[in-house]
């Protein structure tokens, strides 16, 4: 790997999604920064299940529809063979293309009725899927209005640029953190408002939400509180991250991204009372699950084992993939759930039992009465949780 190549991977690899929260709350349609060979770097915003599980041959890398706009130094709007509008644009730095951010795949008005022209028999044989499972993924994909996606593709456009200028103050700065500020500071409070002035039916509230919370991360960075900076960070992330109302399966590394964030910050408060490990494999993590399925078990593992344990305790998140399912175990050494709450999580007219049921319930309703949420045990020793899922894409919904 080049020098150029390893910089643009160490930058992925950084905080390049935080430093883009804010600006991201703006929009809910699909945008990932790819290589100049069309893997997928970062996925800023997920892509359709269509998209993702069925056009592209692989998870990580875009679709051929993509691969056959990439020319170096030029965007390009189209649409793909189904009719669906696309967005690219080059990251350049010394007049090379490093890359591209690449979004939309979503219909305009007047393209909605190409969706039921696709052939859904043929496209199941040819992937070897169910019916049932192309017929939704295609009827979830969004219809968006054409301002909509103009706003998107002005963000595109800024990301692109910013990813640019980042990558060439990283060559030539060794202060990344006054390069990150830098970048915030005319991302945040120039374009954004240059954003806004435009009245293209903006989000507001959750953008000055996450534009704020940034604010404070930059006052913390300048007052050497660097706990306090990281914190915030993940903050914002979680926020962004939990807000999201769509009914869209994400990556388990999503999920294990966004846990990781909401651990981190607990373990501030808990400091050395709580310990916790996440081993997920690599070949795991590009599988898909319901939005918060996850996230909520830890907070409860937290709550009702370490939490009320003298000494504290350890969280261990792992899974396991066997032929046709993963497990996910959530596992802690605390004191169990005592035995009223043990109680309430079997009965659904309880709270806590609404909210495991429901859980299960969600699981079942995308996968099938095979798989869903299981209390293993929960006694002095410890409670495990396991959620299972395919390792097909074959969900119901």
């Amino acid at each position: 790997m080049n020098k150029t190549n390893k910089t643009l991977h160490n930058l992925v690899d950084g905080n390049l999604y935080s430093r883009y929260s804010g600006l991201l709350s703006l929009s809910n349609i699909s945008l990932h920064l790819i290589d100049t060979n069309g893997d997928i770097l970062l996925e800023f915003n997920p892509s359709p299940d269509f998209c993702k599980l069925i056009c592209q041959e692989d998870e990580k890398r875009i679709c051929t529809d993509y691969l056959s706009r990439l020319k170096p130094g030029k965007g390009d709007r189209f649409n793909c063979r189904h009719g669906l509008e696309n967005i690219v644009l080059p990251v350049v730095i010394n007049d090379k293309t490093i890359g591209y951010i690449v979004g939309a795949q979503v219909y305009l008005p007047g393209n909605e009725y190409r969706k039921y022209l696709i052939d859904i028999m043929g496209i199941a044989k040819e992937k070897k899927l169910e019916p049932e499972f192309v017929a939704k993924a295609i009827a979830a994909i969004k219809t968006t209005e054409e301002n909509k996606v103009e706003v998107h593709e002005q963000l595109c456009n800024h990301i692109a640029k910013n990813i640019s200028y980042d990558f060439s103050e990283s060559i030539n700065s060794t202060d990344k953190a006054i390069t990150r500020l830098s970048i915030e500071k005319e991302m945040l409070e120039k374009k954004i408002l240059d954003l806004e002035a435009k009245n293209m039916s903006l989000v507001i509230n959750p953008h000055f939400l996450f534009n704020t919370l940034n604010s404070i991360a930059r006052i913390a960075y300048f007052e050497k509180s660097h706990t306090t900076e990281e914190l915030i960070y993940c903050l914002s992330d979680l926020l962004r991250y939990n807000l999201k109302q769509d009914d869209e399966l994400h990556t388990i590394g999503n999920e294990m991204d966004n846990i990781e964030k909401y651990l981190y910050i607990q373990k501030v408060r808990f400091k050395n009372r709580l310990e916790y490990d996440i081993d997920i494999a690599e070949d795991i993590k590009p599988h898909r699950i319901p939005n918060m399925i996850i996230q909520p078990i830890v907070e409860n593992a937290l709550i009702h084992g370490i939490s009320p344990k003298r000494d504290g305790g350890k969280i261990k998140i792992s899974a396991e993939k066997y032929k046709d399912k993963i497990d996910i175990f959530v596992m802690d050494n605390g004191n169990g759930f005592p035995k009223e709450v043990l109680q309430s999580l079997q009965q659904s007219e309880s709270k806590l039992g609404i909210g495991f049921r429901s859980t299960d319930k969600r699981l079942k309703q995308y996968f099938g009465e095979s798989y869903g949420l299981k209390i293993v045990k929960s006694d002095y020793s410890g409670s495990t949780i396991t959620i299972s899922i395919p390792t097909k894409p074959n969900a119901r919904r």
